[in-house]
């Protein structure tokens, strides 16, 4: 089996050569399928990720979110504590890149963790059970390990961000489910 910084190399090598085309069409698919699921109906409070890096796109998924709504929040990552916290962001919401180039709102409206229904979860890769593989810095593990047992989590992923089995770790947590295309 591949250690989990060699999977990590290939996949975000992947992420990154992958057509503009068929991320946005995969993305398309991905947000229909997020859109029809009952979790998501009825969910009021959402937390998303700003797709970053060539993730699935969720800025579609946000604005229909924010039609429905819904209360959305982002994640704002506090890199000197090493945690995120979800903030409220908004259609008129000025965002500004945060400590690793991911971005977040200027204005912070942050909201407790254990009022969230939702959380649409980053990865760099999934298996079909819910493992996850991020980018290494355990920041998302923190976050889910934190999460009310009433609140769901869901990966999103392109199809070849999909493997059979991940290297894991007792700190690494799962999400419930995965929707990718």
């Amino acid at each position: 089996m591949l250690t989990k910084q060699e999977i990590r190399s290939k996949i975000l090598k992947k992420l990154k050569i992958q057509k503009e085309e068929d991320r946005d069409r995969k993305s398309r698919i991905i947000k229909n399928r997020l859109l029809r699921t009952k979790v998501f109906k009825k969910a009021k409070k959402v937390m998303f990720y700003i797709a970053f890096r060539g993730e699935v796109d969720t800025q579609e998924m946000i604005k229909k979110a924010q039609k429905l709504g819904k209360i959305v929040a982002v994640p704002v990552c506090e890199k000197d504590r090493l945690n995120i916290r979800p903030s409220i962001v908004d259609y008129h919401a000025r965002l500004i890149k945060g400590p690793y180039g991911v971005y977040e709102p200027v204005m912070k409206q942050f909201i407790r963790v254990k009022d969230l229904d939702l959380v649409i979860v980053p990865g760099v890769a999934f298996t079909k059970k819910g493992q996850r593989l991020g980018r290494g810095k355990g920041y998302y593990d923190r976050f889910l390990s934190m999460l009310s047992p009433h609140t769901t989590s869901l990966g999103l992923a392109f199809d070849f961000q999909i493997l059979p089995c991940l290297p894991a770790q007792t700190h690494d947590v799962n999400v419930h489910r995965v929707i990718f295309a």
